[in-house]
């Protein structure tokens, strides 16, 4: 069968798509490739037409994820400031939809345990928003800003990955809450 020009390319980002929104919301390790494929609408045989492996899987994810995350930030930070960027971030919604959030919350104790390949992968994407997050914090120079920076993201994550972990909703608010608080002295 003859498939439309495009087709590979959707089929891809139907792939990326999909396993982007499962590794988040249910973890890499949880997330069988057969299962993976049938959300997508595809047989197992098509993931080998894209992919070496699900390693190689994961590695594109987190370029996709990652893209994706700093253009939203980039669109709310313009439209509503850090504190709005920040309050979303730290917000319920958040909090609540994992298999769309933040990759590095979502990922970032599993990627810690995968092939120094995948890690370097996840550190040069880290490091981009971590720049983008720098322009947006005032301080004398460049470095205080990316200083400042690794901070705040550092207790934003920290703080959505403990939100999520308890089973308290009071408690995960408050962790929300005074993070925000934390963030917005921090970026000042």
């Amino acid at each position: 069968m003859r498939y439309t020009k495009g087709h590979k390319e959707q089929t891809r980002k139907n792939i990326l798509e999909t396993a982007g929104k499962k590794f988040r919301k249910d973890g890499v390790a949880a997330v069988g490739l057969a299962d993976l494929m049938a959300d997508a609408g595809l047989t197992n045989g098509a993931f080998y037409a894209h992919f070496k492996s699900k390693e190689d899987l994961l590695k594109n994810v987190i370029t996709c994820v990652f893209e994706e995350r700093e253009a939203d930030i980039a669109s709310l930070a313009s439209a509503a400031g850090l504190a709005g960027a920040l309050g979303a971030y730290l917000s319920p919604q958040h909090r609540d939809n994992s298999g769309l959030g933040c990759p590095t919350a979502a990922l970032v104790a599993e990627i810690a345990r995968h092939p120094k390949a995948t890690r370097k992968v996840f550190t040069e994407k880290l490091e981009s928003s971590l720049r983008q997050l720098a322009t947006l914090i005032p301080a004398e120079n460049e470095a205080d800003s990316y200083r400042k920076a690794i901070a705040v993201f550092s207790l934003i994550v920290g703080a959505v990955q403990l939100a999520r972990a308890v089973t308290d909703k009071s408690l995960s608010d408050q962790i929300l809450q005074s993070a925000l608080d934390a963030a917005l002295m921090l970026s000042q």
